[in-house]
């Protein structure tokens, strides 16, 4: 099919006129958000592209990178639509419908395409839709029947264009081998990688490579460096300064000044254990961070690209955000969820931080590193410490524990914990169903709602978690009773309900209400509001 023969997939025409405006703004705002196919060139770019407006009729929008490429158009070589923050079919598809219009056949679609974007499924190849159909409790047919009629692309399509996507961002950011850039975007063999990525680029993945390197700068050999984008926007110095206040010694670094964060990681992919540090650096000025990550995970860099976007939620959509905060919390446009890089460590961390200081939880939690966590190896000058594995904290000792001040109750939570993770199958990430985990959590001896709440919050990427027993919270609220909690967290929870389903951003910005108010967000341009309710 030729780009000049694809209908346009912004259906109206107040749809496509609000695109082409944010399109001649290079509105940062709306990356992600809509791609661009020009048929003169036939190539589709983010709406932060720097080359000249193309001519208005000669512009058809689409929702997913995907929908652009099955119409026949090629990413553009210097805006980089796999750089963009993810898009409808994750964080960007809550800004398209209102909350309550989504029926039962959005969120499915929405849910299947999930789980295609999930790299621990992906980067070692395909997942079957038999097994996304398990998953879903629907058929293979259902499945592919609600993916096309919601988002354009068959299963395949959309999954092909991650892989190419990926595939292109490797080449053009670092120099491992072709052969191992198949293999990390999931393609089975170089024949064939080759063979599609010519087919859809109409370029040798080398020859993309030389073209990248013409008037680069010299690569940096002690770490593969990546790049990404978050949609603004983003308050860079309030989510460093939480993770400053929470860092632990050996295990993490950051430096609020350069807008840095360092830190160590394992993680296992295929039955196998990567471990490295990964340091991430944010640049304000084009809504980028940039990451360094060690040659020790050049192994699994997709699943490392997926969990630092978790860690920093660069793929948060403000203004759908915003829309439903923006009334109670006004001045917070730029808070974004904390994340975390490991489930089971954010777990642990939450036990030890129950009814104490934070700055108390911080020293446990580094005492706990120092015995039970591993030295990595060629760590350099950064952190040098891995977080305590679950096998590790399961074949610990009580009066080991005890030595370090963690209580008895802390103590089987957290082993309960390990436990649950290690041998019982229980998994703290994003994708997970959301209620069954939150069951599971709460059924461990020690982890109460409070508790299983932060963790879905941080760990299980949940956008309205609701930590309804949290002081602070009932604080900044103005619900606080001290001789009735019970009744304090049903004022919060009551009170939380025009909030869904954003709450868990509600509840980073009630907490940053209780301190200095942080830096101001950026003001939105006149017509933002008309833009982003008629895409």
């Amino acid at each position: 099919m030729s780009p000049a023969a694809t209908p346009n997939t912004m259906t109206t025409p107040a749809a496509s006129d609000a695109c082409y405006l944010a399109l001649k703004a290079r509105d940062a705002r709306f990356d992600g958000r809509f791609f661009t196919g020009v048929t003169s060139t036939g190539i589709y770019c983010r709406p932060v592209c720097r080359v000249r407006a193309p001519r208005r009729e000669n512009c058809l929008f689409f929702a997913l990178a995907a929908q652009a490429e099955s119409a026949g158009f090629r990413p553009c070589l210097r805006c980089r639509p796999e750089l963009a923050p993810a898009s409808a079919a994750t964080a960007g598809a809550d800004a398209l419908l209102p909350w309550s219009t989504q029926d039962a056949s959005f969120i499915l679609a929405r849910q299947a395409a999930n789980l295609l974007d999930e790299p621990a499924r992906w980067s070692d190849g395909a997942p079957s839709m038999a097994e996304v159909a398990q998953h879903l409790g629907v058929s293979e047919r259902h499945v592919r029947r609600i993916f096309e009629a919601h988002w354009g692309v068959s299963p395949l399509q959309y999954l092909q264009t991650r892989r190419l996507l990926m595939a292109k961002r490797l080449l053009t950011d670092t120099q491992l081998p072709v052969a191992q850039v198949a293999a990390l975007s999931g393609f089975s063999s170089v024949r064939r990688f080759n063979a599609t990525f010519i087919e859809h680029y109409r370029l040798q993945p080398r020859q993309l490579r030389q073209s990248s390197a013409e008037g680069a700068p010299a690569s940096d050999t002690t770490s593969i460096v990546l790049k990404a984008a978050y949609r603004p926007p983003y308050d860079v110095g309030a989510m460093l300064g939480f993770f400053a206040t929470r860092q632990i010694d050996g295990l993490e670094a950051v430096d609020t000044e350069r807008l840095t964060l360092a830190r160590t990681l394992a993680l296992m992919v295929a039955g196998k254990t990567h471990s490295g540090w990964v340091r991430v650096q944010f640049v304000p000025e084009r809504c980028n961070v940039v990451f360094h990550i060690s040659p020790g995970l050049g192994a699994a860099l997709p699943q490392v690209l997926a969990r630092v976007r978790a860690l920093l939620d660069l793929d948060a959509e403000p203004s759908a955000i915003n829309t439903a905060l923006q009334a109670d919390f006004p001045g917070s446009d730029g808070l974004r969820v904390p994340g975390c890089l490991d489930g089971f460590e954010l777990g642990v961390r939450a036990i030890l931080g129950q009814q104490i200081t934070v700055r108390a939880a911080r020293t446990l939690g580094a005492r706990l590193v120092e015995r039970f966590g591993t030295d990595l190896p060629d760590a350099g000058t950064g952190p040098r410490r891995l977080f305590p594995t679950p096998q590790a904290l399961c074949q610990a000792s009580g009066e080991e524990m005890g030595q370090l001040g963690i209580v008895r109750q802390r103590q089987r939570a957290i082993q309960a914990l390990a436990q649950a993770i290690a041998h019982n199958g229980l998994v703290l990430q994003a994708g997970v169903d959301i209620p069954e985990t939150l069951t599971a959590l709460q059924a461990l001896p020690g982890i109460g709602p409070w508790t299983a709440h932060y963790i879905a919050m941080r760990a299980l990427r949940w956008p309205d978690a609701f930590v309804a027993g949290d002081v602070a919270l009932q604080k900044a609220l103005g619900v606080q009773d001290a001789g009735n909690p019970k009744q304090a967290a049903a004022a919060a929870e009551a009170a939380s309900q025009r909030w869904k389903p954003w709450r868990s951003y509600a509840v980073v910005r009630a907490w940053a209400s209780l301190a200095d108010a942080p830096g101001a967000a950026r003001q939105p341009t006149p017509n933002a509001r008309t833009i982003t309710e008629l895409l």
